[in-house]
């Protein structure tokens, strides 16, 4: 009767100490190394927060609320903005965050992502207000800038940090977007029109430097060829009259070889060639005249020795 009465109580035992057991282990929690837990207790929050690794919490008593410290980011609806100058834009963002205080993050504020798109929307506009289409469009890395250091200032408090702002797509009116084509296709033709022009001068500048150069060049050569020219003229002249003087000279030296007997030979051989011309008219120089004397003498010389043989031989 005791055996029946002891084993209903160990059983009880048991199940209690099991009870107790799985109560105590429930309150074991493992987080990993980007997570951090911040601990409520009856509900007042504990300070400073639990994690990485294994941390416990008390069943029932506590509650655990768990943050990613990752970074992570979330994209803006797109919103439609109007810009200074009235032109109606839709704009696409990624906003990338990271807590940096977990706690911050869970207690002053209930969402802080969905706090951060619905500031996010109103600061864009407010942005996107103060500048004009042709700005919008090209100063997409000034509005980045801008839109996060907005942003980081509000959410710093909820120690959530905007780490990056990127416009992912703006989109302007059909309109503008047709204008903006054709704006483009006359800057393209513009361009061309100013490339084909500045080419053509530049070809022209080529071919009148080319046409200066080749007359420089023509006229350098004309001015060597006269160089030349000259200068072969007065090598030709100074060999002829280097000719001439020495073809003087030896006639001067053969000339003064000759005598008077010599000379009245020539003169005859001229009177014989002269005889054999058929002209009626003759002309003597002067000089002929004078050496006829010579002649003369010679004839006498040689009839006084003829007449003198004669007698000689005859007496």
């Amino acid at each position: 009767m005791q055996d029946l009465l002891i084993d209903p109580l160990l059983a009880v035992v048991i199940i209690i100490v099991t009870i107790l057991l799985i109560f105590i282990l429930s309150g074991i929690k493992v987080l990993a190394e980007y997570e951090r837990a911040v601990i409520f207790r009856l509900g007042r929050a504990l300070p400073g927060v639990k994690g990485p690794g294994i941390i416990y919490v008390i069943p029932i008593i506590d509650r655990m609320v768990k943050v990613d410290l990752r970074e992570h980011f979330f994209d803006v609806p797109p919103q439609r903005c109007i810009t200074k100058d009235n032109a109606p834009v839709d704009i696409d963002v990624l906003i990338y965050y990271k807590v940096i205080n977990a706690r911050d993050s869970v207690i002053k504020v209930r969402n802080f992502r969905d706090a951060a798109i619905g500031i996010a929307q109103t600061t864009l506009r407010s942005v996107i207000g103060d500048m004009v289409l042709d700005d919008v469009l090209a100063k997409r890395e000034y509005i980045n800038q801008i839109l996060r250091e907005k942003l980081d200032e509000v959410t710093a408090r909820w120690g959530v940090k905007i780490t990056l702002v990127e416009i992912r797509e703006i989109t302007p009116p059909i309109k503008v977007t047709e204008a903006m084509i054709k704006q483009m296709e006359s800057e393209r033709i513009r361009r061309a029109m100013i490339t084909e022009a500045n080419g053509k001068r530049e070809s022209a500048i080529k071919v009148a430097e080319g046409e200066k150069q080749a007359a420089i060049l023509r006229a350098e050569g004309e001015r060597q060829a006269a160089i030349l020219k000259a200068e072969g003229e007065r090598q030709a002249m100074i060999l002829r009259s280097e000719g001439f003087a020495m073809a003087l000279e030896r006639i001067f030296n053969v000339a003064r070889r000759l005598d008077q007997k010599t000379m009245a030979l020539q003169y005859l051989e001229t009177l014989k060639t002269l005889g054999s011309s058929p002209a009626t008219k003759y002309v003597f120089p002067v000089e002929f005249l004078s050496l006829m004397a010579p002649l003369r003498e010679f004839l006498q010389s040689v009839t006084a020795t003829t007449s003198k043989s004669a007698k000689s031989s005859g007496g």
